[in-house]
């Protein structure tokens, strides 16, 4: 296979991508991911043997959820059934291909939100068995960490995957291979920078909002606990009180602009140094030289420069995606689907979704 139309509809964003998998280069700018090495990026854009993204379509849901605060699970997988075929349509006209270019299909097949994903899966399920191409089920944190594959990282390497339903720490030791070195206890840092949002009163989508409010603030504002469990996992529950209880206490101080924007962005600085550190020890534990992110949470500005500094001054090489490979997309999807064997036509006709983590356990993924 080589020329792959991939769908991703595991939560609120309905996306297509056409990824040519026996490409030479990393990005072409297809999609508005033009130029995503960038000074973050020690990897730079191209990368031997990477796929090659013609397309990248993503046709968000943030006004549908708006009113609500956050994801309406039922909502979202009604808003796909309506998105996905126009996206679809979209990434194959960007991309300049007819649907008999196409070798194969790629799908997220979870986890998430089981309906949403449903929508995805029946749609390409639907598309390769009646082109009789075969079909390729991606995970959607294998998807995340591929991303970096876009920018020429080799394996092995540390990714962070942080986003708002995960958050760990994978030792990836070839193609989409990884095994657990740290994961969350709790709550997921996108989680966290999301409900921190609503207590400061932002609108949604809420970690994009508190990172341009943390931008006007002083990050040593209030001194925020930081969890730091044994080992290499994660904690942010208590965060969310310490915010949650600072809010209550000084609510004068709170209303005013300035003073809320030093709030939130010394929150943020309790989630990022608690991030920043356990990547960079895992990476020196693991003695590792290359360190990647993945996952909405790698969008954070505050994340990228702290990463990309901490990394720099330890001689690691650091590679970030850019934003638009951060967040849910098919690119991303497609990038995982060359390192995985397809399933031939027709026998993925019974393939499911999966909304919950345990199902990596049969990806061989393993702490």
């Amino acid at each position: 296979m080589s020329l792959l139309l991939c769908i991703e509809t595991s939560c609120d964003d309905t996306s297509a991508a056409v990824v040519d998998t026996g490409g030479a280069g990393g990005l072409d700018g297809a999609g508005g991911l033009d130029g995503a090495g960038g000074p973050e990026s020690a990897g730079g854009p191209h990368g031997a043997g990477a796929a090659l993204i013609r397309s990248s379509i993503v046709s968000s849901q943030h006004e549908s959820h708006a009113a609500f605060g956050g994801v309406v699970p039922e909502v979202a997988s009604r808003r796909h059934t309506e998105l996905l075929v126009g996206t679809v349509a979209a990434a194959l006209a960007d991309a300049g291909v007819a649907w008999d270019d196409l070798e194969g299909v790629a799908v997220t097949t979870g986890p998430g939100l089981i309906g949403a994903l449903l929508v995805g899966l029946a749609a390409a399920k639907a598309i390769a068995y009646a082109r009789r191409l075969p079909l390729t089920a991606v995970d959607h944190l294998q998807a995340h960490l591929a991303a970096s594959y876009a920018l020429g990282v080799t394996a092995p390497f540390v990714c962070l995957t942080a986003s708002g339903g995960h958050t760990l720490l994978a030792v990836v030791e070839r193609g989409v291979e990884f095994r657990v070195a740290g994961r969350t206890l709790d709550d997921a840092a996108g989680e966290a920078f999301d409900k921190g949002a609503r207590l400061l009163g932002l609108p949604y989508p809420g970690g994009r909002e508190l990172d341009l409010l943390a931008a006007r603030g002083e990050p040593s504002f209030v001194a925020f606990p930081r969890s730091l469990p044994q080992g290499l996992d994660f904690s942010f529950s208590g965060l969310k009180t310490a915010l949650l209880y600072y809010l209550r206490e000084h609510q004068t101080e709170a209303a005013t602009e300035a003073l809320r924007a030093s709030v939130a962005a010394s929150y943020q600085e309790a989630i990022v140094d608690q991030l920043v550190g356990k990547t960079v020890r895992c990476a020196e534990q693991e003695g590792l030289r290359r360190v990647a992110v993945g996952g909405g949470v790698a969008a954070n500005s505050r994340l990228r420069r702290r990463l990309t500094a901490a990394c720099r001054e330890r001689g690691l090489e650091v590679f970030i995606p850019p934003v638009a490979l951060c967040t849910d997309n098919a690119a991303m999807v497609g990038l995982a689907a060359r390192h995985l064997e397809p399933i031939a036509w027709p026998q993925y006709l019974g393939l499911d979704a999966y909304a919950a983590e345990p199902a990596l356990r049969a990806l061989r993924v393993r702490r």
